[in-house]
């Protein structure tokens, strides 16, 4: 690329729609080097014919960071040998708010960048009022100024024009001394730093510890500085900040004109009063949420049956076609079928985030974790937590990946560590098949079915331990960060449709090549565990049924799902259930359900199927009722007992409640917080709390 241009601005002020519009679908999402930041950048021609590289910064409010997602600007604008340091900055600011916006500005203009300035939302605040005076503003600013309207394509090329033109010598003024604040300090550090900013000087005094790019040793000669001249942060930081408004407002004084301020926000006034009401506002939210939670499931019923009937289509025509051997079973049985359980996922996901796209444009997401927050909190969560655990109970996935929204990193990394625990829809065959085994179905009351009620304890129980484990990790996780909640509540507008479809399109797309390769490897490793067994057995099982074949007199489809269910027992995956039985013995279940265990950590429902594959099912895993009365039939050999006893379906369900038994789960925790780490906790103190949750619930029940 020929030149790279950084997209700065507070949040809500338009930023991301703006790199949509420049980069269209030419653009990738990696990682900030050394840091679990996303890194959204894309590319574009210029007028001139020249590439850009746009790197679409996270938005912030100031270049103090109250996040690490916000520390990530003055890290990547402070250091030039960083890859994503910029040629050109654009500062994104909302033109209906532009002496706040413009604290940013002033700020990022005294690092010494080339700059453009893009007033955003020009049409909305021509609707308020507002009237900026352009060429003065550019005037005493000393740089290009271009209006813009991001979101109705207005002004886009004018700003391609100005990037095109902009100098490579920064041209703005800096009208902020900010050696006054702390001279002596400041000078300090230039002279260690060989630096002729005074900007960048203070702010490496204020945040040097978050700076990635200092030795060791640079970091201890800073903090001697630091500690040497009496450098106050905070105190410092109050100054500079008042200095900066006395002299934005000496600059926006004869550039700015507002006609209308009186009216301005009268109909967002008026829906927030009910929005955000302290009862209504709950009670339509909770409105909201259910018809989001009942869409999830009735609009992606169809097609993710259509996925499935499709894979299963490609699977039985395969083997039908091709030529029988292990090639031909590890590619149908074990690849297609890893790509089956990624695609059918897509429709949930694909809903999920195109409610919470249009949630986001139209302003009333804002309203909502506003309103979350002060409960949240109390609990270790951040009242933008609420979409992501109330999208678990469709799926972990889609939810883990929406809690990208949630700033604050301790926030967010706890939101992801508990919102498995709710209980999603791929429980919910196991919780059927169990409950029907062990609870009557009755009525109470004359009203309330009692299998119901136990399915809804069940739902409650995963929601409880999310708030449980989320209040504890309040205490364990340990940042330097603070948790600040700072929300803008934006006027609202009509959602984009456009963006609505890219946004389902682009998680999509992620989740697909991104979990996708984890979840395949992982399918294959079951399947070859599931296919073979070591030595002879699987010949010796052959021999004993072969004369069984043979007889036309006998059901041959029986026969083959008794050769099944000895082979599966006597594979790899069912010796690994034998050998396991020991340590689930404690909890009640037997081999059997030590495989249905091990192979439903693909997907939690495969637990059924693996139990009417073990129950020697002649209808399969759609067959229920067969699968109910040959598990409520089965005895288990060493104590001649009922295996599926009301002690053990409640320890079993707990079991499942609990345990991330489920790998695109994992395969997700390692997609969105980049590395092994978080996933293995994750995945350890949930089996720890699903199998001391069954132990105690078996051993006071039994």
């Amino acid at each position: 690329m020929d030149i790279k241009v950084a997209l700065v601005g507070n949040p809500n002020t338009g930023k991301s729609t703006l790199f949509n519009r420049l980069t269209g679908l030419n653009q990738k999402i990696g990682n900030f080097p050394g840091i679990t930041v996303d890194k959204k950048t894309g590319f574009m021609k210029l007028e001139t014919g020249k590439g850009a590289e746009i790197i679409d910064l996270p938005g912030t409010y100031s270049l103090y960071p109250k996040s690490s997602d916000e520390s990530i600007v003055f890290q990547v604008l402070a250091d030039s040998k960083n890859s994503s340091y910029p040629d050109v900055i654009v500062l994104v600011v909302d033109a209906s708010n532009l002496k706040r916006n413009m604290l940013l500005y002033s700020q990022v203009a005294d690092l010494g960048i080339p700059m453009v300035l893009a007033l955003n939302m020009i049409d909305l605040s021509e609707k308020q009022g507002i009237k900026i005076d352009l060429d003065k503003l550019a005037e005493k600013l000393g740089i290009q100024v271009v209006s813009i309207s991001a979101r109705n394509n207005v002004g886009i090329d004018q700003l391609k024009s100005a990037i095109s033109n902009t100098n490579k010598i920064a041209t703005q003024f800096q009208d902020v001394d900010v050696n006054s604040l702390a001279p002596a300090a400041i000078n300090a550090i230039k002279s260690k730093l060989n630096s002729d900013n005074d900007y960048y000087a203070l702010q490496v005094l204020h945040q040097h510890e978050y700076l990635n790019f200092f030795t060791p040793k640079e970091q201890e000669e800073i903090e001697a500085i630091e500690q040497s001249h009496h450098f106050e942060s905070a105190k410092t930081q109050a100054a500079e900040t008042i200095l900066r408004y006395k002299n934005l407002s000496l600059i926006l004084a004869d550039v700015v004109t507002d006609n209308d301020s009186a009216k301005k926000f009268t109909l967002s006034d008026k829906l927030d009063s009910i929005l955000t009401h302290k009862i209504w506002g709950f009670a339509i939210f909770l409105l909201i949420l259910f018809v989001i939670f009942n869409a999830i499931f009735a609009w992606s019923s169809y097609p993710m049956q259509w996925i499935e009937a499709g894979f299963g289509f490609i699977t039985n025509t395969g083997h039908e076609y091709l030529p029988a051997g292990m090639l031909t079973n590890l590619v149908l049985d074990g690849i297609v079928a890893g790509l089956g359980g990624i695609f059918v996922f897509i429709p949930q996901i694909a809903i999920l985030f195109a409610f919470i796209s249009i949630l986001e444009d139209t302003g009333y997401m804002a309203r909502v974790t506003f309103m979350m927050d002060k409960i949240m909190s109390k609990v270790g969560l951040n009242g933008k937590s609420v979409v992501p655990m109330i999208g678990g109970l469709a799926c972990a996935v889609p939810s883990i990946m929406a809690a990208r929204n949630i700033e604050n990193w301790k926030d967010r990394m706890i939101t992801i560590m508990v919102t498995p625990l709710v209980s999603c829809s791929a429980r919910l065959p196991v919780y059927i098949l169990i409950i029907s085994l062990i609870i009557p179905s009755k009525n109470i009351l004359g009203i309330f079915n009692l299998q119901g009620l136990a399915l809804m304890v069940m739902y409650l129980v995963g929601v409880i331990a999310a708030v449980l484990v989320a209040w504890i990790m309040k205490f364990l996780i340990k940042t330097k960060e603070r948790a600040y909640f700072i929300m803008e509540l934006p006027v609202y507008r009509m959602p984009r449709w456009k963006n609505v479809l890219y946004t389902m399109y682009e998680k999509s797309k992620t989740f697909v090549f991104e979990a996708g390769k984890v979840i395949i490897a992982i399918s294959i490793i079951l399947w070859v565990m599931a296919t073979f067994g070591p030595g002879n057995r699987f010949d010796r099982i052959d021999q004993k049924y072969a004369s069984a074949l043979a007889d036309t007199t006998r059901d041959s489809k029986h026969i083959e799902t008794l050769i099944a269910t000895e082979k599966l027992e006597n594979s790899y995956v069912g010796i690994l259930g034998h050998w396991i039985e020991p340590a689930i013995r404690p909890l009640g279940y037997d081999w059997k359900i030590g495989i249905g265990l091990i192979t439903s950590f693909a997907a939690r429902e495969a637990f059924v199927g693996t139990m009417a594959t073990i129950y020697s099912v002649d209808g399969g895993d759609e067959d229920t009722s067969t699968i109910r009365a040959r598990m409520s039939s089965s005895v288990n050999n060493r104590t001649g007992l009922p295996v599926y006893t009301f002690a053990t379906g409640i320890s079993l369900m707990l079991f499942y409640a609990f345990a991330m038994q489920c790998m695109s789960t994992v395969a997700i925790v390692y997609r969105e917080t980049k590395g092994w780490k978080w996933p293995v906790i994750q995945l350890v103190y949930m089996t720890a709390m699903a199998y001391f949750a069954a132990l105690i619930a078996y051993q006071l029940l039994k």
